[in-house]
Protein backbone atom coordinates (compact mmCIF):
# COMPACT_ATOMS: atom_id res chain seq x y z
CA UNK A 1 0.00 0.00 0.00
CA UNK A 2 1.46 3.39 -0.99
CA UNK A 3 1.85 6.22 1.48
CA UNK A 4 -0.98 8.28 -0.03
CA UNK A 5 -3.47 5.52 0.72
CA UNK A 6 -2.11 5.21 4.28
CA UNK A 7 -2.83 8.90 4.88
CA UNK A 8 -6.29 8.73 3.28
CA UNK A 9 -7.32 5.60 5.16
CA UNK A 10 -6.07 7.13 8.41
CA UNK A 11 -8.29 10.15 7.76
CA UNK A 12 -11.27 7.85 7.18
CA UNK A 13 -10.63 5.96 10.42
CA UNK A 14 -10.47 9.27 12.31
CA UNK A 15 -13.72 10.49 10.73
CA UNK A 16 -15.45 7.35 11.97
CA UNK A 17 -13.77 7.62 15.38
CA UNK A 18 -15.16 11.16 15.63
CA UNK A 19 -18.67 9.91 14.88
CA UNK A 20 -18.54 7.08 17.43
CA UNK A 21 -16.45 8.83 20.08
CA UNK A 22 -19.30 10.93 21.39
CA UNK A 23 -21.98 8.21 21.68
CA UNK A 24 -20.99 6.78 25.10
CA UNK A 25 -20.40 10.17 26.76
CA UNK A 26 -23.15 12.26 25.18
CA UNK A 27 -25.92 11.58 27.75
CA UNK A 28 -23.69 12.46 30.70
CA UNK A 29 -22.21 15.46 28.91
CA UNK A 30 -25.62 16.89 28.08
CA UNK A 31 -26.90 16.34 31.61
CA UNK A 32 -23.83 18.18 32.82
CA UNK A 33 -24.39 21.26 30.64
CA UNK A 34 -28.22 21.38 30.55
CA UNK A 35 -28.94 20.17 34.11
CA UNK A 36 -31.85 18.20 32.64
CA UNK A 37 -32.50 14.59 33.59
CA UNK A 38 -34.02 13.50 30.27
CA UNK A 39 -31.67 14.51 27.47
CA UNK A 40 -33.04 12.29 24.68
CA UNK A 41 -34.36 15.28 22.64
CA UNK A 42 -30.96 16.98 22.86
CA UNK A 43 -29.21 13.82 21.65
CA UNK A 44 -31.54 13.56 18.66
CA UNK A 45 -30.94 17.21 17.81
CA UNK A 46 -27.13 16.87 17.97
CA UNK A 47 -27.13 13.67 15.91
CA UNK A 48 -29.40 15.18 13.27
CA UNK A 49 -27.36 18.40 13.17
CA UNK A 50 -24.19 16.40 12.46
CA UNK A 51 -25.97 14.58 9.61
CA UNK A 52 -27.39 17.82 8.17
CA UNK A 53 -23.92 19.34 7.93
CA UNK A 54 -22.56 16.22 6.22
CA UNK A 55 -25.52 16.22 3.84
CA UNK A 56 -24.98 19.87 2.86
CA UNK A 57 -21.21 20.04 2.75
CA UNK A 58 -20.15 16.70 1.24
CA UNK A 59 -20.95 17.93 -2.31
CA UNK A 60 -19.51 21.37 -1.49
CA UNK A 61 -16.15 19.97 -0.36
CA UNK A 62 -16.12 17.57 -3.31
CA UNK A 63 -16.69 20.42 -5.78
CA UNK A 64 -14.08 22.59 -4.08
CA UNK A 65 -11.56 19.76 -4.34
CA UNK A 66 -12.22 19.61 -8.10
CA UNK A 67 -11.49 23.32 -8.34
CA UNK A 68 -8.69 23.75 -5.78
CA UNK A 69 -7.20 20.24 -5.62
CA UNK A 70 -7.74 17.38 -3.12
CA UNK A 71 -4.75 18.13 -0.90
CA UNK A 72 -5.65 21.68 0.27
CA UNK A 73 -9.28 20.76 1.00
CA UNK A 74 -8.21 17.69 3.01
CA UNK A 75 -5.60 19.68 4.94
CA UNK A 76 -8.08 22.44 5.79
CA UNK A 77 -10.71 19.92 6.92
CA UNK A 78 -8.22 18.04 9.12
CA UNK A 79 -7.02 21.30 10.67
CA UNK A 80 -10.62 22.35 11.24
CA UNK A 81 -11.41 19.01 12.92
CA UNK A 82 -8.44 19.29 15.30
CA UNK A 83 -9.34 22.84 16.32
CA UNK A 84 -13.01 21.95 16.66
CA UNK A 85 -12.38 19.04 19.03
CA UNK A 86 -10.41 21.39 21.29
CA UNK A 87 -13.39 23.76 21.13
CA UNK A 88 -15.76 20.93 22.13
CA UNK A 89 -13.49 19.93 25.02
CA UNK A 90 -14.02 23.30 26.68
CA UNK A 91 -17.50 24.31 25.45
CA UNK A 92 -19.36 25.37 28.63
CA UNK A 93 -22.97 25.32 27.45
CA UNK A 94 -25.43 23.67 25.07
CA UNK A 95 -25.37 26.17 22.22
CA UNK A 96 -21.58 25.99 21.99
CA UNK A 97 -21.77 22.17 21.94
CA UNK A 98 -24.28 22.41 19.09
CA UNK A 99 -21.97 24.72 17.14
CA UNK A 100 -19.05 22.36 17.74
CA UNK A 101 -21.02 19.31 16.63
CA UNK A 102 -22.15 21.15 13.50
CA UNK A 103 -18.54 21.99 12.63
CA UNK A 104 -17.60 18.35 13.28
CA UNK A 105 -20.21 17.29 10.72
CA UNK A 106 -18.82 19.81 8.24
CA UNK A 107 -15.23 18.62 8.59
CA UNK A 108 -16.24 14.94 8.42
CA UNK A 109 -17.83 15.68 5.03
CA UNK A 110 -14.27 15.32 3.69
CA UNK A 111 -15.18 11.67 3.06
CA UNK A 112 -16.31 12.80 -0.40
CA UNK A 113 -12.85 14.27 -1.00
CA UNK A 114 -11.14 11.10 0.25
CA UNK A 115 -13.31 9.04 -2.12
CA UNK A 116 -12.33 11.27 -5.03
CA UNK A 117 -8.64 11.00 -4.07
CA UNK A 118 -8.80 7.19 -4.13
CA UNK A 119 -10.46 7.35 -7.56
CA UNK A 120 -7.70 9.67 -8.81
CA UNK A 121 -4.83 7.38 -7.83
CA UNK A 122 -6.42 3.99 -8.57
CA UNK A 123 -6.78 2.09 -11.81
CA UNK A 124 -10.22 0.73 -12.60
CA UNK A 125 -9.07 -2.79 -11.68
CA UNK A 126 -7.88 -1.64 -8.23
CA UNK A 127 -10.82 0.57 -7.29
CA UNK A 128 -13.17 -2.15 -6.03
CA UNK A 129 -10.51 -3.58 -3.70
CA UNK A 130 -9.50 -0.15 -2.44
CA UNK A 131 -13.08 0.94 -1.83
CA UNK A 132 -13.56 -2.32 0.09
CA UNK A 133 -10.63 -1.27 2.28
CA UNK A 134 -12.23 2.19 2.53
CA UNK A 135 -15.39 0.64 4.06
CA UNK A 136 -13.31 -1.57 6.33
CA UNK A 137 -11.38 1.45 7.62
CA UNK A 138 -14.64 3.26 8.37
CA UNK A 139 -15.90 0.20 10.24
CA UNK A 140 -12.66 0.00 12.22
CA UNK A 141 -12.98 3.64 13.26
CA UNK A 142 -16.55 3.12 14.34
CA UNK A 143 -15.41 0.25 16.56
CA UNK A 144 -12.54 2.24 18.08
CA UNK A 145 -14.54 5.43 18.63
CA UNK A 146 -17.15 4.22 21.15
CA UNK A 147 -14.64 2.14 23.13
CA UNK A 148 -12.17 5.04 23.31
CA UNK A 149 -14.89 7.54 24.15
CA UNK A 150 -16.35 5.35 26.88
CA UNK A 151 -13.01 4.52 28.52
CA UNK A 152 -11.65 8.08 28.47
CA UNK A 153 -15.00 9.63 29.38
CA UNK A 154 -15.08 7.77 32.68
CA UNK A 155 -11.95 9.71 33.71
CA UNK A 156 -13.18 13.09 32.42
CA UNK A 157 -16.17 13.78 30.19
CA UNK A 158 -14.15 16.10 27.94
CA UNK A 159 -11.08 13.87 27.63
CA UNK A 160 -12.32 12.02 24.50
CA UNK A 161 -12.40 15.34 22.64
CA UNK A 162 -8.81 16.07 23.63
CA UNK A 163 -7.81 12.63 22.33
CA UNK A 164 -9.65 13.25 19.05
CA UNK A 165 -7.95 16.64 18.66
CA UNK A 166 -4.53 15.03 19.15
CA UNK A 167 -5.29 12.25 16.65
CA UNK A 168 -6.50 14.71 14.01
CA UNK A 169 -3.49 16.96 14.59
CA UNK A 170 -1.22 13.96 14.05
CA UNK A 171 -3.05 13.07 10.86
CA UNK A 172 -2.79 16.69 9.69
CA UNK A 173 0.99 16.58 10.16
CA UNK A 174 1.16 13.22 8.37
CA UNK A 175 -0.88 14.54 5.43
CA UNK A 176 1.12 17.77 5.24
CA UNK A 177 4.40 15.86 5.04
CA UNK A 178 3.41 12.82 2.98
CA UNK A 179 0.28 13.49 0.90
CA UNK A 180 0.89 14.68 -2.67
CA UNK A 181 -1.78 16.29 -4.82
CA UNK A 182 -3.63 13.67 -6.89
CA UNK A 183 -4.96 15.85 -9.70
CA UNK A 184 -4.38 19.12 -11.50
CA UNK A 185 -6.85 21.69 -10.16
CA UNK A 186 -9.49 22.82 -12.65
CA UNK A 187 -9.55 26.38 -13.93
CA UNK A 188 -13.30 26.23 -14.54
CA UNK A 189 -15.71 28.07 -12.27
CA UNK A 190 -17.69 26.03 -9.78
CA UNK A 191 -21.26 25.30 -10.90
CA UNK A 192 -23.23 26.47 -7.87
CA UNK A 193 -26.28 24.41 -8.86
CA UNK A 194 -24.19 21.26 -8.46
CA UNK A 195 -23.80 22.07 -4.76
CA UNK A 196 -27.54 21.64 -4.13
CA UNK A 197 -27.87 18.41 -2.06
CA UNK A 198 -31.54 18.03 -3.08
CA UNK A 199 -30.78 18.05 -6.81
CA UNK A 200 -30.51 14.24 -7.23
CA UNK A 201 -33.94 13.73 -5.62
CA UNK A 202 -35.71 15.48 -8.50
CA UNK A 203 -35.15 12.39 -10.61
CA UNK A 204 -37.31 10.29 -8.27
CA UNK A 205 -40.36 12.33 -9.20
CA UNK A 206 -39.88 11.63 -12.90
CA UNK A 207 -38.98 7.91 -12.60
CA UNK A 208 -41.57 6.42 -10.23
CA UNK A 209 -40.36 2.84 -10.79
CA UNK A 210 -37.37 3.53 -8.52
CA UNK A 211 -39.48 4.80 -5.60
CA UNK A 212 -39.76 1.39 -3.84
CA UNK A 213 -35.99 0.85 -3.64
CA UNK A 214 -35.41 4.48 -2.58
CA UNK A 215 -37.94 4.13 0.23
CA UNK A 216 -36.40 0.79 1.19
CA UNK A 217 -32.97 2.38 1.49
CA UNK A 218 -34.49 5.21 3.52
CA UNK A 219 -36.13 2.77 5.94
CA UNK A 220 -33.05 0.58 6.39
CA UNK A 221 -30.87 3.63 6.94
CA UNK A 222 -33.36 5.08 9.43
CA UNK A 223 -33.30 1.92 11.56
CA UNK A 224 -29.51 2.16 11.83
CA UNK A 225 -29.77 5.64 13.34
CA UNK A 226 -31.60 4.28 16.40
CA UNK A 227 -28.42 2.68 17.76
CA UNK A 228 -26.30 5.82 17.76
CA UNK A 229 -29.15 7.90 19.13
CA UNK A 230 -30.56 5.68 21.89
CA UNK A 231 -28.04 2.93 22.74
CA UNK A 232 -26.13 4.89 25.39
CA UNK A 233 -29.31 6.21 27.03
CA UNK A 234 -30.91 2.77 27.06
CA UNK A 235 -27.77 1.06 28.44
CA UNK A 236 -27.50 3.61 31.22
CA UNK A 237 -31.20 3.53 32.11
CA UNK A 238 -31.66 -0.26 31.86
CA UNK A 239 -28.35 -1.68 33.13
CA UNK A 240 -26.71 1.37 34.76
CA UNK A 241 -23.78 1.01 32.37
CA UNK A 242 -20.99 3.53 32.71
CA UNK A 243 -19.17 5.01 29.72
CA UNK A 244 -16.76 2.08 29.43
CA UNK A 245 -19.50 -0.55 29.24
CA UNK A 246 -21.49 1.52 26.76
CA UNK A 247 -18.35 1.80 24.63
CA UNK A 248 -17.57 -1.91 24.91
CA UNK A 249 -21.12 -2.89 23.94
CA UNK A 250 -21.07 -0.57 20.90
CA UNK A 251 -17.60 -1.85 20.02
CA UNK A 252 -18.81 -5.46 20.19
CA UNK A 253 -21.74 -4.52 17.98
CA UNK A 254 -19.38 -2.88 15.49
CA UNK A 255 -16.99 -5.86 15.43
CA UNK A 256 -19.80 -8.34 14.76
CA UNK A 257 -21.35 -6.15 12.07
CA UNK A 258 -17.99 -5.58 10.35
CA UNK A 259 -17.12 -9.29 10.34
CA UNK A 260 -20.57 -10.23 9.10
CA UNK A 261 -20.45 -7.69 6.26
CA UNK A 262 -16.96 -8.83 5.29
CA UNK A 263 -17.61 -12.58 5.34
CA UNK A 264 -21.29 -13.43 4.96
CA UNK A 265 -23.00 -11.46 2.13
CA UNK A 266 -21.30 -13.28 -0.77
CA UNK A 267 -22.10 -16.83 0.43
CA UNK A 268 -25.57 -15.76 1.61
CA UNK A 269 -26.51 -14.27 -1.77
CA UNK A 270 -25.15 -17.31 -3.65
CA UNK A 271 -27.10 -19.68 -1.39
CA UNK A 272 -30.33 -17.74 -0.87
CA UNK A 273 -30.50 -15.05 -3.52
CA UNK A 274 -30.50 -11.33 -2.86
CA UNK A 275 -34.08 -10.90 -1.70
CA UNK A 276 -33.99 -13.85 0.71
CA UNK A 277 -30.62 -12.69 2.08
CA UNK A 278 -32.14 -9.28 2.84
CA UNK A 279 -35.07 -10.90 4.64
CA UNK A 280 -32.79 -13.21 6.65
CA UNK A 281 -30.77 -10.17 7.69
CA UNK A 282 -33.93 -8.35 8.76
CA UNK A 283 -35.13 -11.42 10.68
CA UNK A 284 -31.84 -11.76 12.58
CA UNK A 285 -31.83 -8.08 13.50
CA UNK A 286 -35.47 -8.11 14.61
CA UNK A 287 -34.98 -11.20 16.81
CA UNK A 288 -32.04 -9.50 18.50
CA UNK A 289 -34.01 -6.26 18.96
CA UNK A 290 -36.94 -8.08 20.55
CA UNK A 291 -34.57 -9.83 22.98
CA UNK A 292 -32.98 -6.45 23.80
CA UNK A 293 -36.38 -4.91 24.45
CA UNK A 294 -37.17 -7.45 27.17
CA UNK A 295 -33.65 -8.07 28.54
CA UNK A 296 -33.07 -7.50 32.25
CA UNK A 297 -29.45 -8.75 32.46
CA UNK A 298 -26.64 -7.03 30.58
CA UNK A 299 -24.84 -10.26 29.62
CA UNK A 300 -27.78 -11.11 27.36
CA UNK A 301 -26.88 -8.18 25.08
CA UNK A 302 -23.39 -9.52 24.46
CA UNK A 303 -24.74 -13.07 24.02
CA UNK A 304 -27.07 -12.08 21.17
CA UNK A 305 -24.43 -10.18 19.20
CA UNK A 306 -23.89 -13.12 16.77
CA UNK A 307 -27.64 -13.07 15.99
CA UNK A 308 -27.50 -9.29 15.61
CA UNK A 309 -24.62 -9.78 13.17
CA UNK A 310 -26.93 -11.58 10.74
CA UNK A 311 -28.31 -8.14 9.97
CA UNK A 312 -24.94 -7.40 8.38
CA UNK A 313 -25.85 -9.46 5.31
CA UNK A 314 -28.97 -7.40 4.60
CA UNK A 315 -27.55 -4.07 3.43
CA UNK A 316 -24.91 -5.46 1.00
CA UNK A 317 -27.59 -7.72 -0.51
CA UNK A 318 -29.91 -4.71 -0.80
CA UNK A 319 -27.14 -2.72 -2.50
CA UNK A 320 -26.67 -5.54 -4.99
CA UNK A 321 -30.40 -5.81 -5.65
CA UNK A 322 -30.62 -2.02 -6.05
CA UNK A 323 -28.37 -2.14 -9.12
CA UNK A 324 -31.06 -4.20 -10.89
CA UNK A 325 -33.72 -1.53 -10.57
CA UNK A 326 -32.39 0.67 -13.41
CA UNK A 327 -30.40 0.09 -16.60
CA UNK A 328 -26.67 0.78 -16.91
CA UNK A 329 -27.15 4.24 -18.40
CA UNK A 330 -28.83 5.42 -15.18
CA UNK A 331 -26.60 3.81 -12.56
CA UNK A 332 -24.61 6.91 -11.60
CA UNK A 333 -27.68 9.08 -11.21
CA UNK A 334 -29.48 6.31 -9.30
CA UNK A 335 -26.64 5.88 -6.80
CA UNK A 336 -26.73 9.62 -6.16
CA UNK A 337 -30.42 9.38 -5.31
CA UNK A 338 -29.79 6.47 -2.91
CA UNK A 339 -27.00 8.43 -1.21
CA UNK A 340 -29.38 11.35 -0.73
CA UNK A 341 -32.02 9.03 0.76
CA UNK A 342 -29.45 7.70 3.26
CA UNK A 343 -28.48 11.25 4.22
CA UNK A 344 -32.09 12.31 4.73
CA UNK A 345 -32.67 9.29 6.97
CA UNK A 346 -29.66 10.35 9.04
CA UNK A 347 -31.32 13.73 9.58
CA UNK A 348 -34.90 12.68 10.30
CA UNK A 349 -34.54 9.36 12.17
CA UNK A 350 -32.51 10.62 15.18
CA UNK A 351 -35.19 13.23 15.92
CA UNK A 352 -37.98 10.64 15.69
CA UNK A 353 -36.27 7.94 17.76
CA UNK A 354 -35.08 10.36 20.45
CA UNK A 355 -38.59 11.81 20.77
CA UNK A 356 -40.08 8.32 21.12
CA UNK A 357 -37.47 7.39 23.72
CA UNK A 358 -38.43 10.51 25.67
CA UNK A 359 -42.01 9.17 25.81
CA UNK A 360 -41.24 5.56 26.86
CA UNK A 361 -38.14 6.05 29.00
CA UNK A 362 -39.81 6.10 32.42
CA UNK A 363 -42.14 3.13 31.82
CA UNK A 364 -40.09 0.89 29.51
CA UNK A 365 -36.81 2.02 27.91
CA UNK A 366 -36.57 -1.21 25.89
CA UNK A 367 -39.66 -0.24 23.91
CA UNK A 368 -37.39 1.83 21.68
CA UNK A 369 -36.12 -1.40 20.09
CA UNK A 370 -39.64 -2.59 19.35
CA UNK A 371 -40.21 0.68 17.47
CA UNK A 372 -37.23 -0.23 15.26
CA UNK A 373 -38.83 -3.63 14.57
CA UNK A 374 -42.00 -1.82 13.48
CA UNK A 375 -40.00 0.34 11.06
CA UNK A 376 -38.37 -2.78 9.61
CA UNK A 377 -41.82 -4.34 9.16
CA UNK A 378 -42.82 -1.38 6.97
CA UNK A 379 -39.89 -2.18 4.68
CA UNK A 380 -40.65 -5.89 4.17
CA UNK A 381 -43.47 -5.43 1.58
CA UNK A 382 -41.18 -3.05 -0.30
CA UNK A 383 -38.42 -5.68 -0.42
CA UNK A 384 -40.90 -8.31 -1.64
CA UNK A 385 -41.97 -5.98 -4.46
CA UNK A 386 -38.49 -5.24 -5.83
CA UNK A 387 -37.69 -6.55 -9.31
CA UNK A 388 -35.05 -9.27 -9.58
CA UNK A 389 -34.10 -8.76 -13.24
CA UNK A 390 -32.48 -5.70 -14.79
CA UNK A 391 -34.82 -3.52 -16.85
CA UNK A 392 -34.30 -3.20 -20.58
CA UNK A 393 -32.23 -0.11 -21.41
CA UNK A 394 -34.22 2.86 -22.64
CA UNK A 395 -33.04 3.51 -26.21
CA UNK A 396 -34.00 7.19 -25.87
CA UNK A 397 -31.95 7.72 -22.67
Amino acid sequence: MNRSLVVIFTAIVLDAVGIGLIFPILPSLLRNVTHAEDVAPYIGTMTALYAVMQFIFAPVLGALSDRLGRRPVLLISLAGAAVNYVFLAFAPNLWMLLIGRAIAGLTSANISVATAYITDISSEDARARRFGLFNAMFGMGFIIGPVLGGALGDYWLRLPFIAAAALNAGNLLLAFLMLPESRTPSREKIDLSALNPLRPLRWVVSVKSVLPIVFTFFIFSATGEAYGTCWALWGSDTFQWNGLWIGLSLGAFGVCQTLAQALLPGPAVRLLGERAAILVGVAGTCIALIVMAFATESWVIFAIMPVFALGGIGVPALQSLATRQVDESRQGQFQGVLASAVSLASIIAPLVFSSFYFVVREQWPGAIWLSVVVVYAIGIPLVLGLRLAKPVADPTA
